[in-house]
């Protein structure tokens, strides 16, 4: 059984990262305007080595980065994590070409990512991508490797769309063959045929759609290899999903602390408000289910880092556990603050609005419960 304790220098890098998110990165991000991308932001990332850490660093690693960022500055940490998942693929599945061209930007914090896997009837059933890849002849051996396509169709609720560099693109190469017909295409920003718009949501980053009319791709900017790009996204996810839970374990733990402090310091029917047995119960309640998810997510992130079989499974719990927990305890903490708590500018009122998304992003809680049960009765 693996022990999930940190060791001394994990405690001191979580602390430090917490004191440069509080420092260095939140007073970027409330300069940031709503619903685009906080390029500033992003470069600070780049300039403290935080983005290069994506591509060198390990699972378990990745997830104390990002809960520790999420606990002081959750604009931060989504930045971060939106360079990430965008550029993953290319890390894992790019070319020499394609790894030299890109990644040193996005380590930067030069080049802006993004993950385009979600349609308008494709969110959680990611097999069902509709966007097509029309052959658009091939090399002149006909070899299928130095192909051609052009894409059309169109991808929605995409994080940094419209305003990214570049998109990690899946697109379905083979009509009718399920998860085993996509291809992942490595599609830069000024491609003709592609467009975006801006979808007003409640979000700090950029969430948009993407046109594709016709636009062209090659062997070039395949990722992976053709018909393979599933394997490609759920690779990235089972990565990505252990560290979502990290960024809610971070959210809920500044709530749980926000309202330890609260409830110490509030007068309350002759005595402090912790004196109230319902209330004192309520904040035990909060932190049992915080340490109960950060466990189960450094669990899954070591399951990653090992080479366990039961990843999917693990990533998925995870995620799940993390963020319903996060959810509840946020709420929880606004109920015990009160009125205050959805005061503008509030921790709790920002905090409030941010939990909600990781509920569904990354597979939607639904779906998380349907992988768990998928790998319990393929066991």
């Amino acid at each position: 059984m693996t022990s999930f304790s940190l060791t001394p220098a994990q405690l001191a890098r979580c602390t430090e990262l917490r004191i440069l998110a509080a420092e260095r990165l939140r007073p970027l991000a409330e300069k940031g305007e709503p619903g685009r991308v906080n390029r500033p932001l992003v470069t600070e990332l780049g300039r403290l080595g935080l983005l290069r850490g994506l591509f060198t660093s390990g699972a378990l690693d990745l997830c104390l980065t990002r809960e520790s960022l999420a606990y002081a500055c959750t604009e931060a940490e989504t930045a971060l994590a939106l360079q990430g998942l965008g550029a993953h693929p290319v890390h894992a599945y790019g070319t020499d070409a394609q790894r030299a061209r890109w990644l040193p930007g996005v380590s930067e914090g030069e080049a802006v990512a993004a993950f385009a896997l979600s349609e308008p009837g494709a969110g959680s059933d990611a097999a069902a991508l509709a966007l097509r890849a029309d052959r658009d002849g091939t090399g002149p051996d006909t070899d299928t490797l130095r192909g051609r396509w052009r894409l059309t169709g169109e991808k929605c609720w995409i994080s940094n769309a419209p305003e990214a560099d570049f998109y990690t693109v899946f697109a379905r190469t083979t009509p009718g063959a399920g998860a085993r017909g996509v291809t992942a295409f490595l599609v830069p920003a000024d491609r003709p045929g592609l467009t975006g718009t801006a979808v007003d949501m409640l979000s700090p980053h950029p969430i948009g759609t993407l046109a594709f009319d016709g636009v062209p791709v090659t062997a070039d900017d395949v990722l992976g290899e053709p018909d393979r790009g599933f394997r490609v996204a759920m690779t990235t996810l089972n990565l990505f999903r252990p560290s979502v839970g990290a960024f809610a374990v971070g959210m809920a733990q500044a709530a749980l602390d926000a309202t330890v402090g609260h409830t110490s310091r509030r007068d309350a029917f002759g005595g402090k408000l912790k004196d109230l047995r319902t209330v004192a119960h309520q904040v035990a309640e909060m932190a049992v289910r915080t340490e109960a998810a950060r466990l189960l997510v450094y669990a899954a992130a070591t399951a990653h880092d090992e080479g366990a079989p039961d990843v999917p499974k693990r990533a998925a719990m995870a995620k799940l556990l993390a963020t319903e927990t996060a959810q509840y305890v946020v709420d929880a903490a606004v109920q015990l603050h009160g009125a205050r708590a959805l005061r503008r500018g509030h921790l709790l009122e920002h905090l409030y609005r941010e939990v909600r998304a990781p509920r569904i992003y990354e597979g939607a809680s639904e779906v998380q419960r349907g992988i768990i049960a998928k790998e319990l009765y393929a066991s």
